[in-house]
């Protein structure tokens, strides 16, 4: 996590790159509330896997002290090299299972509910991917490699994939038959129904050409899910699958059929409720606007506050191990909290302006009260009210 958490200026920098040369290029790659929806997905990701994924990486460590079968040494290359290949192998098999059963797409689901494709779209990550993919990677901790190569590999695995998410790059020739491109991801990304459950390649495409999931773009896609999320919250992006999910389970008529939605593929449905749900044709020019633009205005106070919520959010990140499980899970509270308000902003509710008001006076409050021992351990201060 921490050369990700380290990479976090370098990924804005090109963010930044690709919308200016989007301008010059006269392509409408970003829409304000969809990149805000994003990169805030992100943001809970974030602020959540420091709270569990130290628990659950338990088991990989576990495993690797108790029952490893080979004594792997951390500083040789060759080992490097054929942990990034299990690691891109495996991550192969957990996002094929992301598309195929109806759970795990739940969490899985939100990384493509954006319905544009650009490099802020590779930072929205289900907050809940992280409790069921561990299971995949343990196999790597039986064979006997490193924890620390591990979370390098895994990490460079994760990096990799952020350039691929870009509709700027066209194809790259011979490259194409090895590595995964953006060509290849964002057939993935489409919800096209001959492009659907393609392309589950990390940094390889030739697990899916071996394994028969790979499909070459043809056309651009129409990107997104079938039934569209239609929300700038990002809180609410991580549960909408699982509402989903819970209510048709909720109207089957008996007990296999209220578990079949979570094990089944995604759109299953017992006949009762119309059966299995198809993906229909879609047809949208990608270019045409996805709905209707944020005030400037809006877009101005919503970007300002965002600002801030990400600096508190890096700072945080950086910090977790001084900041202590308290102070930081009421740091992440903070920043989900001022998401939603910002996102009801952004849509506009009804409840929005008096919700944002209350928020604000609320901040100040805590600004005037814990703002200078926040600060001092976020950026490497001590502090009030210590020596």
């Amino acid at each position: 996590m921490k050369l990700i958490v380290a990479s976090i200026p370098l990924f804005f920098i090109l963010i930044a790159i690709e919308m200016l040369a989007a301008r010059i290029l006269e392509r409408r790659v970003y829409r304000f509330s969809d990149s805000f929806a994003d990169l805030g997905c992100g943001m809970i990701e974030q602020l959540l896997g420091v709270l569990v994924k130290g628990a659950l990486f338990a088991a990989y460590l576990g495993l690797y002290a108790r029952v490893r079968l080979f004594d792997l040494p951390e500083g040789s290359w060759v080992v490097l090299v054929a942990c990034f290949l299990g690691v891109d192998f495996l991550y192969y098999w957990f996002h094929r299972m992301s598309h195929e059963i109806g759970a795990f797409w739940a969490a899985h689901s939100v990384h493509h509910q954006s319905e544009e494709y650009n490099l802020s779209v590779a930072l929205r990550q289900g907050a809940f991917q992280s409790f069921f993919s561990w299971v995949f990677y343990l196999p790597l901790a039986v064979l006997g490699f490193p924890p620390a190569i591990f979370i390098t590999c895994s990490a460079l695995n994760t990096l990799y994939q952020f350039w691929i998410h870009t509709r700027l790059i066209g194809k790259l020739g011979p490259l194409e038959w090895v590595l995964n491109t953006p060509s290849h991801h964002r057939v993935h990304h489409g919800r096209n129904p001959r492009y659907i459950d393609r392309n589950h390649a990390g940094s390889l495409i030739i697990w899916d050409r071996m394994f028969g999931t790979f499909v070459e773009e043809t056309d651009e896609p129409v990107y997104g899910v079938v039934k569209p999320l239609a929300s700038a919250n990002p809180l609410w992006a991580n549960f909408a699958g699982w509402v989903d999910l819970w209510s048709v389970a909720r109207r089957a008529a008996g007990v296999k059929d209220r578990l079949r939605p979570f094990v089944k593929a995604p759109g299953w449905r017992p006949a009762e409720q119309g059966g299995p749900v198809r993906p229909p044709e879609v047809s949208r020019p990608q270019d045409e606007p996805a709905g209707a633009p944020t005030p400037p205005a809006l877009a101005a106070y919503v970007f300002l506050h965002f600002v801030l919520l990400l600096v508190l959010t890096a700072g945080a990140l950086a910090r977790a191990q001084a900041l202590g499980t308290a102070r930081f899970a009421a740091i992440a509270l903070v920043v989900v909290s001022s998401l939603v308000a910002l996102a009801a902003l952004l849509e506009q509710r009804p409840w929005a302006r008096p919700v944002e008001a209350v928020r604000v006076l609320v901040l100040l409050g805590l600004a005037a009260a814990f703002g200078g021992e926040v600060v001092g351990l976020l950026f490497g201060g001590q502090g009030f009210g210590n020596p």
